[in-house]
């Protein structure tokens, strides 16, 4: 199938066997079964079938289902909030000792989540993207992973996965992805050599700020060894199914962080028109990212799409169908920043981003408070920077809202 056929139809099962053309909700607890030798096999892992929805829902099953199709992987796990995927993505094969090697453009979230990581013995180094002489200096023989965002989140620096995953295999690594900003609409990082594909399905995805959510699939393609990951055990004789197998059976069930039937099926809805969506709102971001740079050349417009941007030919290179519904503006101090977030009238004041509405935010007074300057400015974080998600409004109503908005700002 190709890509709009897939997001309505991919992944269907026998729970639509009474006609319903979405997948029911099943907002039960728990799930009964015909005889205590049934359930007991569930809970060996030796029979298919639900015992109890933190370990396993039927809506949830249909969505992992569909993302696993969309990002062509061997299988997928979902989770209450994007910072739970990629959190269970690590632990699932990290120990104390233990290193990770990252872009150091990244999501201020996901910054302070390797802070919190210090704390049970997991180490991070920070590395310029795309930089590979210094990705190669970083990694040591306590490195354990390789992790990157498609497009960073707000620096929107375009990593080369291709070339990152070459350069990790070489070394024994695992690559793992957050895909949450460019969606497998615009690429399919398992496709390109990413190992593990994580995204914050309550942006894009999702697409109208309904549920939070986060979801991860793996490729199925790494070759695990007891060595080098001893967490997995005797989870690697399951081959391809391993990384899946472990997260499983252990730390998804025992953790808790799982995703809720009814914000699993309010993805399934979204997920529906996610091509649609992206498709016009990489459409909008890039022409108000273009009129914005030719009528006001003395703020600096950061986008992949547009020639000026340091990533433009590594984003021609990678990604389809257009180049991220993200830009960001420099206004040239944090007083103008806020000015003009302030007299915007139709993009709202909003952390999230992916949102079919335009948002807006100051990020580094908001979702990179907790970083260190010097994180601030690796991350692509300054503080008369604003981040804009562009959402599906009419071109010219945004381009006048923000053009109000600017002219305010100038006169002050």
């Amino acid at each position: 199938m190709k890509f709009h056929t897939a997001v309505l139809h991919a992944g269907k099962s026998e729970m639509e066997k009474y006609g319903s053309t979405l997948p029911p909700v099943y907002q039960s607890s728990a799930f009964e079964q015909r005889n205590a030798e049934g359930l007991a096999k569930i809970f060996e892992n030796k029979a298919p079938g639900y015992c109890y929805t933190r370990v396993g829902n039927p809506t949830v099953t249909a969505f992992e289902a569909r993302i696993t199709k969309l990002e062509e992987g061997v299988a997928s796990v979902a989770f209450s909030s994007g910072m739970a995927a990629i959190t269970h993505a690590f632990l699932n094969i990290l120990q104390s000792g233990d290193e990770i090697v990252t872009s150091a453009s990244l999501y201020g979230g996901t910054i302070d989540l390797f802070r919190d990581l210090e704390a049970f013995g997991i180490h991070t180094v920070f590395v310029e993207t795309n930089n590979w002489e210094a990705f190669e200096q970083a990694i040591n023989e306590h490195t354990k992973l390789i992790f990157a965002e498609t497009i960073g989140n707000p620096g929107l620096d375009v990593t080369d996965i291709g070339h990152l995953a070459e350069m990790a295999h070489k070394r024994g690594l695992p690559l793992i992805v957050d895909n949450t900003t460019a969606t497998s609409y615009l690429i399919r990082p398992l496709k390109l050599g990413a190992d593990i594909v994580v995204n914050s399905s309550s942006k894009y995805i999702n697409g109208n700020s309904s549920a939070i959510s986060g979801i991860l699939t793996d490729s199925g393609h790494f070759k695990w060894t007891k060595e080098n990951y001893p967490v997995l055990g005797d989870y690697i004789k399951y081959g391809p199914m391993a990384y899946i197998s472990r997260m499983r059976a252990t730390i998804y069930r025992n953790f808790g962080a799982c995703l809720s039937p009814q914000n699993a099926f309010l993805n399934l809805i979204g997920l529906e028109t996610l091509g649609l969506r992206m498709e016009r709102q990489c459409k909008n971001a890039m022409e108000l990212a273009s009129w914005m740079q030719s009528s006001y050349p003395e703020m600096s417009v950061n986008y992949p799409g547009l020639e000026s941007s340091l990533w433009h030919e590594t984003a021609q290179k990678q990604l389809e169908n257009g180049y991220g519904a993200i830009f960001t503006i420099r206004t040239g101090s944090r007083e103008n920043a806020f000015t003009l977030i302030n007299h915007l009238k139709l993009a709202l004041k909003v952390s999230n981003i992916g949102d079919t509405k335009t948002l807006v935010i100051h990020p580094s007074s908001t979702i990179s408070l907790h970083s260190t300057q010097k994180q601030k400015e690796e991350a692509g974080v300054y503080d008369d920077l604003i981040r804009v998600s562009v959402g599906i409004e009419d071109i010219e109503d945004l381009i006048e809202d923000f053009r109000q908005a600017i002219e305010i700002m100038k006169k002050r």
